[in-house]
């Protein structure tokens, strides 16, 4: 097995591509290792002193190191244990990956459905090549509210991207929209 990495545009995250898929469909994000006890292959990556966070896409993973903490040392033990884990034929999660967007009923449904659409269609794919996700996670009075993840979350060009590029797409195609913020969950 012969597992690529990427660089992203967030310095202290890397992307490794294991040539086989991680989930498949949807997503898993590990902002923590608290977290991460439905998941055999993050809890491996855990493991590895000076991992932050965890993140599975469908084909990719993508590591957050700690602030002093070379990508030199810390490498050698995530693909060992990417290895190991992919080798044991161990599923990467155990039950079912998160749903990508929150749900949202009211009068502005087919607002919301429409946003949905772009960001599946237009946003997600682009992000996911540089090793992150963002999903929907609200709505209220034009603005539109959106979750991070991945290398997406604390990227120094996250802001860029959330407002030049995603709230000047979405505004475009969706009058209603006004401006586009980012939440933590």
């Amino acid at each position: 097995m012969f597992i690529q990495t990427e660089s992203t545009p967030n310095p202290a995250t890397l992307k490794f591509l294991p040539g086989q898929d991680v989930l498949g469909r949807g997503t898993a994000d590990f902002p923590d290792a608290g977290g991460a006890g439905n998941s055999p292959l993050a809890s491996a990556i855990f493991a590895a002193p000076g991992v932050t966070g965890v993140f599975l896409g469908a084909d990719f993973i993508t590591v957050t190191k700690a602030d002093g903490i070379d990508w030199a040392h810390l490498k050698p033990s995530i693909l060992g244990a990417i290895l190991e884990h992919f080798q044991s034929g161990r599923p990467a999660i155990e039950g079912e990956a998160e749903s990508a967007h929150a749900q949202q009923d009211g009068p502005d449904g087919e607002i919301v459905e429409q946003i949905k659409e772009l960001l599946d269609t237009r946003v997600r794919p682009a992000v996911a090549q540089d090793g992150g996700d963002i999903t929907f996670h609200g709505f209220d009075r034009g603005v539109v509210y959106l979750h991070m993840k991945g290398a997406c979350a604390g990227c120094p060009s996250s802001t860029m991207t959330l407002k030049m590029g995603i709230e000047n797409l979405l505004r475009h195609y969706i009058p209603e929209v006004t401006e586009v913020r980012q939440v933590a969950v």
